[in-house]
């Protein structure tokens, strides 16, 4: 049986709310979400913002993007990438729904 929080009529999945939370609870994604939040940028970018290795960010930015956060495009070379406003509202909308609806 699933487990529930909040209230039966808009039932949030825990495991759910659980995901999302440890996506964003890594100190580097969050930082790359914050970033993204100013506008796209390239991975070239991102990994100099926050001082660290490349490879590191990349692997950052595809969980992200595997989750649903993050879309991308090919310029050239570079992968540019953008949050996608409307999954991260829904999340949003998911946190403040289960920290207020007590």
């Amino acid at each position: 049986m699933k487990s529930f929080c909040c209230t039966e009529k808009n039932k949030v999945p825990i495991q759910f709310v659980l995901k999302f939370l440890k996506l964003i609870s890594d100190e580097n994604r969050l930082k790359i979400i914050c970033l993204l939040g100013r506008g796209e940028k390239c991975v070239c970018d991102i990994w100099q913002e926050l001082k660290i290795p490349q490879n590191l960010a990349s692997h950052h930015l595809k969980t992200l993007k595997d989750f649903g956060l993050l879309s991308s495009k090919k310029e050239g070379v570079k992968v540019i990438y953008r949050l996608k406003g409307k999954v991260l509202q829904k999340y949003q909308d998911m946190l403040n729904y289960f920290l207020t609806s007590h």
